[in-house]
């Protein structure tokens, strides 16, 4: 029996990467039920189907959308649906007949729930681009990085699955919320250079009180600051350093045994590259683990940099099961929790 928040509600994917399968992966977590188009020939021979976390929790089914008879399967599955998202560059499902207007004469309340990199309209529109390009333009880019060095590209993470797939989620379900009192669909146009532009809106804030410089690697939350930053202990692993308030400072001050003086003298920049390496040469003294053990009841906001293999056997995750294991692949639960309705994993 299906489970979740979601129960109830029913989508279509049009198979694709990056954001798209993962907002669908995260719809099938909390609950919906879908179906996942995909096409006969893989356009993405990088990610095996048989390893590719973010097909889970729906089946998958092949439909050549050039021939008539898979295309009108496919009309009939969207009509009956109540969301269909998609992740074609614009253009892409009109020209198959399954854009918004074909699938809204058949379906008015269904919810179009569309992501790209450049958004629906615009002079860069039908441009290619990836994660890489999209936080570059979104001004994020310029900000990730240390002092002295090229911008830092932060994985896929940023644009792809926080700008794009959570946006639009966010913007799906917020539609689906509006349609039970209108009884009308409408199109979400989830542009990922958007999002990524939203994400930073907390630097922007600090920016605009002279809390933010535009130079890299020298504000207090990229790495500027000796007590935000990550430090090399004495079996080459890392040791994540995020004291950022006086408290929490002033206890790891005390367990690391520095002088005292410098509990005046932290949010002074001037003396941000001696402390720096002040605490270096503490930290380059232990272990990581003894470092975790000795932090593990302090709160000093010190935790060990841990590997993917090694995030599950953190305490704190495997006592809320954070990683499951199917079919002998360990990969994330489902997120967040839900107290009455609690997501659970189903099979395709």
């Amino acid at each position: 029996m299906t489970t979740g928040p979601l129960s109830g509600l029913s989508f279509v994917e049009m198979a694709g990467i990056g954001p798209a399968p993962f907002a669908a992966m995260v719809l099938a977590d909390l609950g919906a039920t879908g179906v996942r188009i995909e096409s006969p020939v893989p356009h993405f021979p990088l990610l095996s189907a048989q390893f590719d976390i973010t097909r889970r929790g729906r089946p998958a089914l092949q439909l050549n959308l050039h021939e008539e008879a898979d295309l009108a399967t496919a009309r009939d599955l969207i009509a009956g649906a109540d969301l269909v998202i998609e992740g074609y560059r614009p253009g892409v499902m009109e020209r198959l007949g399954l854009g918004p207007a074909d699938c809204f004469a058949r379906n008015p309340k269904l919810v179009f729930g569309r992501v790209t990199g450049w958004g629906q309209e615009g002079p860069f529109a039908l441009r290619a681009g990836h994660d890489l390009d999209f936080i570059a333009a979104a001004g994020v880019l310029a900000h990730l990085g240390r002092r002295g060095q090229p911008p830092t590209p932060p994985q896929n993470l940023v644009a792809d699955y926080g700008g794009g797939a959570m946006l639009l989620l966010v913007g799906v379900l917020a539609a689906l919320w509006e349609t039970q009192r209108s009884g009308m669909g409408q199109v979400v146009d989830a542009a990922m250079v958007d999002g990524s532009a939203l994400l930073t809106s907390m630097m922007r804030s600090l920016a605009a009180q002279g809390m933010w410089s535009p130079d890299v690697g020298v504000n207090i939350l990229d790495s500027g600051a000796p007590f935000y930053d990550v430090y090399a202990t004495a079996d080459g692993k890392w040791l994540a350093v995020a004291c950022l308030e006086a408290s929490f400072f002033a206890e790891f001050v005390k367990v690391c045994g520095l002088e005292t003086s410098w509990l005046e003298r932290q949010y002074d920049p001037s003396c941000w590259d001696q402390l720096r390496m002040v605490i270096a040469e503490v930290i380059a003294t232990r272990t990581q683990d003894s470092w975790a053990g000795v932090f593990a009841e302090i709160d000093a906001c010190v935790a060990p940099v841990l590997t993917m293999a090694q995030a599950p056997l953190h305490p704190q995750l495997a006592y809320r099961e954070t990683f499951v294991t199917i079919d002998g692949q360990v990969q994330p639960a489902p997120a967040p929790r839900f107290s009455r309705t609690p997501a659970r994993l189903k099979s395709d």
